[in-house]
């Protein structure tokens, strides 16, 4: 969420920013939110003028009285009534008109970084690296499902019946491979020294509006009814509502966190849930790390987010590629993201397999997250990017480390994982 005063004396600014985003229907609410917002400031004003008024009137009410001025005495009463009254009226009209901005204010996007690509979507995201080196072996590479269940590790069709699509049960030596990817994962984040979490599966609806837009929310969210709770859709959702309504001293910057979780999303939208696959689907585990930072701090800690990433997949001998999300792809909150994808052997291309994100300081101006400074508080910045989301990865790690004979290869540093293990076998 953009602050209010930046809005108020750039409104070119915010308007341009909308039509890099390829959201011109927002344009009329920055002249709307001007307009209530001017209206709020004036009742303020008045607000606060009465409440003087009404002191210094009621402070004459009790000398009048000792001088046996009565009649005086009364219209001074009448008249602090008729401003209690106007008051009232005005302190509703304020709450009112204050949340007629905030409705506003939480759907105009953030200001994005002047390097952001212009673009409508993610068709115009820009290659940006690559690592390691894309191989095709001379033999064919199955679906990956078909890898899983010639080893004896999916059940997809039990799960539908359970749960329906978008569900699997992993089995066998594939679920302690998803089991061992975790916690290499998580080993991994605690030696490049970040903090290891393991947060709550459930937030409320403040938290839910605090870290994403209502936009997402519709589209990934899962309700609890009857409760003010959802199911959270990735652990940077509680990571960063731990922060809600604190204030940390300096010294104590930077906050990095890294936090394991179950996953769960609708999935609504284009893309939709695979029938047959694990690619998209309604429920996965994830290692995610957070950064909270001072400003001027994001933008390394951005760097240093997304290669933590593309060293991760290299120590599986994974080849990626990063990817700059151009204008049109970037939801509303963030700032700059960039896409981590891996090789797929199969496919003859690469796909995503993590997001890396800036939010600036919009997550922490919704949800009060502020750092004591020598000069006084101020908001921080909040970071996001993913380890990794098994299953998804195990796509890109079966498919890279697959033998011509159908078994799959354990690279070194999960083996210990894998009880030494160093092949998967039919």
């Amino acid at each position: 969420m953009l602050d209010i005063k930046f809005l108020r004396e750039n409104p070119d600014v915010v308007k341009e920013n909308i039509k890099k985003k390829f959201q011109d229907a927002k344009l009329p609410m920055v002249d709307e939110v001007i307009e209530l917002d001017k209206e709020y400031r004036e009742s303020k004003q008045r607000a606060d003028q009465l409440r003087g008024d009404r002191n210094r009137i009621s402070k004459q009410i009790g000398g009048l009285m000792a001088k046996g001025e009565k009649e005086e005495a009364e219209k001074c009463k009448q008249q602090v009534k008729d401003m209690a009254d106007e008051l009232k009226a005005l302190e509703e009209k304020e709450e009112e008109l204050s949340a007629e901005i905030r409705k506003r204010m939480l759907v105009i996007p953030n200001i994005i970084a002047d390097t952001v690509p212009i673009g409508k979507d993610d068709k115009e995201n820009v290659e940006l690296e690559r690592f390691g080196e894309p191989v095709v072996p001379d033999f064919e590479v199955p679906y990956h499902v078909d890898i899983m269940e010639s080893l004896d590790g999916i059940d997809l069709d039990a799960a539908r019946r359970t749960s329906g699509n978008g569900f699997y049960y992993l089995k066998g030596d594939i679920a302690r491979l998803h089991s061992a990817i975790l916690s290499y994962a998580r080993d991994f984040m605690i030696d490049r020294g970040f903090t290891y979490y393991v947060p709550p599966f459930m937030i409320r609806s403040d938290v839910v509006s605090g870290v994403m837009s209502f936009a997402e929310m519709e589209d990934m969210m899962y309700k609890i009814e009857g409760e003010d709770l959802y199911l959270i859709g990735t652990s940077e959702h509680s990571m960063i509502g731990k922060f809600i309504d604190t204030i940390t001293p300096e010294a104590d910057m930077p906050q990095t966190l890294t936090s394991y979780s179950p996953c769960f999303r609708k999935e609504v939208g284009a893309h939709g849930i695979e029938e047959r696959g694990v690619y998209r689907i309604h429920q996965f585990e994830k290692q995610e790390m957070i950064v909270v930072c001072k400003p001027e701090d994001s933008d390394k800690w951005y760097d240093v987010l997304w290669n933590n990433t593309v060293d991760f997949f290299r120590s599986l001998d994974i080849p990626v590629r990063t990817l700059e999300c151009c204008s049109g792809d970037l939801a509303d909150l963030k700032v700059k993201s960039l896409d981590v994808e891996a090789w797929s052997p199969r496919q003859k291309k690469y796909f995503e397999v993590g997001s890396c994100s800036n939010l600036g300081d919009a997550q922490a101006r919704r949800l009060g997250i502020r750092i004591k400074g020598e000069k006084g508080n101020y908001l921080a910045h909040t970071l996001n990017n993913t380890v990794v989301a098994p299953p998804r990865m195990l796509i890109a790690f079966l498919e890279n480390n697959l033998n011509a004979d159908g078994s799959v290869r354990i690279p070194e540093p999960l083996r210990m994982y894998m009880g030494g293990k160093d092949c998967i076998k039919k």
